[in-house]
């Protein structure tokens, strides 16, 4: 028999209920997690979002409680009513937050039945996720995701609170709006009423927010989805949410001093963690050379050394050809891993080739000095100084790579964040943050043979450096600056360009002519001038941050709905094909390539 509600309110949270409450009578409501039977009472946990707690039925106390109970089983949706107890002495449970009560059931409705489930949801059976993303209702009454999604809605609160304190007015920009291909893909949406024509769903508000300070608000916000048609993988989707700020009158440290509060009230009130402020910086060439990436994890060490110099005239002749054709050579010392088989270098060595590397030279350092096929080609004045740069030590695996400058330092940097991880360097429950400022403005575009920007096209270089922009563009620094939680960008942002001349310039410098910038970015150039005021802003990504707050390795549990990596929903079953009839109203055919 299903029951109803009925006049039944709930009194609270199963999860919220403490000793304090012992001798209270209460009203709970949730799904069964498992249920027990022994000589005669029987065991329930009721499960809700908050926790569990321990339900007991007695038949002594309540004969037809008892009954209902012998006919529950796991996600059947129960309403008890009973007393809150001590659990009887010696079996308390100081691993669950309710662990010291349970609850004497005098009434129980059996609200709702549930068929078998298609896994269960202990959360230390694994399970495909295709299966899991598929029920994702089922999925989503795992304790482990109801709390990412509990803590991302308290992320999210916080926020709101603290840039409503300083000053922050929450605008919401258009989700339909105008195509501008620069970077990622764009998705679009046809128009039923100007047929031909298409909006495009934005990859940020960066325009509009950058309008919103031509327009006087000073101070904007927003958590705003975003969407991107690229390639997906563990930390991407198609559809993502940024917490997205834009400030006027201020230079890059206003910016910054802001947005560090900002993550210090979060990491403080959500997790406990206190941020040690101001947040260390580091400039893009620091942080290439020390670690070869420009977001480093500084949680542990395996820096990078460069050797350029001491082995470009050696006579090993793979470094000496390198370094004279312009090429770097850079190594890193893997303390203590000497004992490493051959099979094993080899493994890191097949890892670095997936970063353009052409291979990976090693020296094991040994009670007898260097042992390594590469050894006869150094004197042992040069091997003494390669020692001195490594620090290195009996017991230690020196690694190198010589190549172009960027495959040397993707190469290498990769590699580093591997052996951390081989090595178990990373200390799980860390969070270092680190400032990222000074990226180069532009880079060179091979394939494209023009400049691009690292960034994005609205980005202010340097005031000393905007002089050479024509000159020599690749010199040019931005006013730009990332922030890396652990290894990971977890925001990005930058002083903007506020004056027509310099963004006309810019857009130049990209290779895009006067009238196609007109017709991208028309609007934009028209409102540079009346009056824009300097300003700047970052977007966080929200779903990476909870990610890392959460300890989740991928960033589909910490989104309600997510998408798999070719951009479906399993659940929904989206995209779909559609109906003729509508195809028509918007003036489409649909060809498949084949």
């Amino acid at each position: 028999m299903i029951d109803f509600l009925g006049d039944w309110k709930r009194s609270g949270y199963c999860g919220a209920l403490s000793a304090d409450d012992i001798g209270k009578e209460v009203v709970l409501m949730g799904w069964a997690m498992r249920r027990r039977d022994h000589g005669g009472l029987v065991f329930v946990d009721l499960r809700d979002r908050e926790g569990i707690a321990q339900i007991v039925f007695d038949p002594e106390l309540s004969p037809e409680a008892h009954r209902k109970a012998e006919g529950v089983r796991n996600e059947f949706v129960l309403a008890v009513r009973g007393k809150v107890a001590p659990r009887p002495e010696g079996t308390v449970n100081p691993s669950l937050k309710t662990g010291e009560i349970e609850v004497l059931v005098s009434e129980c409705r059996v609200l709702n039945r549930s068929k078998a489930l298609p896994f269960t949801l202990d959360e230390h059976v694994e399970v495909a996720e295709n299966i899991r993303l598929k029920h994702r209702y089922l999925d989503l009454r795992r304790p482990a995701l109801q709390q990412n999604l509990l803590l991302r809605s308290k992320v999210t609160a916080l926020t709101r609170e603290f840039l409503t304190e300083q000053g922050f007015v929450e605008v919401e920009t258009p989700y339909l709006t105008k195509s501008t291909p620069e970077g990622a893909r764009d998705f679009l949406v046809p128009s039923r009423i100007n047929q031909g024509s298409f909006y495009a769903l934005p990859q940020s508000p960066q325009l509009f927010k950058q309008i919103l300070m031509v327009s006087g608000f000073d101070r904007y916000y927003q958590i705003v989805r975003c969407f991107r048609d690229e390639d997906l993988r563990a930390d991407r989707q198609p559809e993502f949410t940024q917490i997205d700020c834009e400030m006027s009158f201020v230079d890059r440290d206003d910016v910054i001093t802001v947005m560090e509060g900002l993550i210090a009230r979060i990491f403080q009130e959500a997790k406990g963690v206190r941020v040690e402020l101001p947040i260390q910086r580091m400039t893009y060439s620091e942080a290439i050379r020390r670690f070869g990436v420009d977001n480093p994890d500084i949680r542990f060490g395996l820096e990078l050394v460069e050797l350029s110099e001491l082995v470009g005239k050696s006579g090993f002749k793979v470094f000496a050809d390198v370094v004279a054709s312009g090429g770097i050579v850079k190594g890193l010392n893997a303390k203590g891993c000497a004992g490493l088989s051959r099979k094993e270098i080899d493994e890191l060595t097949e890892f670095v080739k997936v970063y353009g590397a052409k291979g990976l030279a090693y020296v094991k350092m040994t009670a007898e000095g260097w042992q390594s096929p590469i050894a006869k080609f150094f004197t042992d004045e040069e091997m003494a100084g390669i020692d001195a740069a490594f620090g290195a030590e009996q017991g230690d695996l020196l690694l190198f790579v010589a190549d172009r400058a960027k495959v040397v330092n993707d190469s290498l940097g990769r590699l580093r964040n591997r052996l951390a991880q081989l090595l178990k360097l990373i200390d799980g429950e860390t969070f270092r943050f680190v400032w990222i400022t000074d990226f180069p403005l532009l880079e060179w575009d091979d394939e494209e043979k023009r400049w691009v920007a690292v960034h994005h096209p609205f980005t202010a270089p340097m005031d000393e450096d905007l002089p050479s922009l024509e000159s020599d563009p690749g010199r040019c620094r931005a006013k730009a600056y990332d922030l890396v939680l652990n290894g990971n960008e977890i925001g990005g942002g930058s002083i903007r360009i506020h004056r027509e001349s310099i963004q006309s310039l810019m857009f130049r410098m990209l290779g895009i002519g006067e009238e196609e910038a007109r017709a991208k970015f028309g609007f934009l150039l028209d409102a540079l001038e009346y009056g824009t005021p300097p300003h700047g802003g970052i977007a966080f990504g929200m779903d990476r941050l909870i990610m890392i707050m959460s300890g989740s390795e991928s960033i589909r549990d910490v989104i309600a709905f997510p998408k798999t990596q070719k951009g479906a929903c399993l659940m929904s079953e989206a995209p779909s094909e559609v109906d003729a009839r509508q195809l028509r109203d918007l003036g489409l055919k649909v060809t498949v390539r084949q």
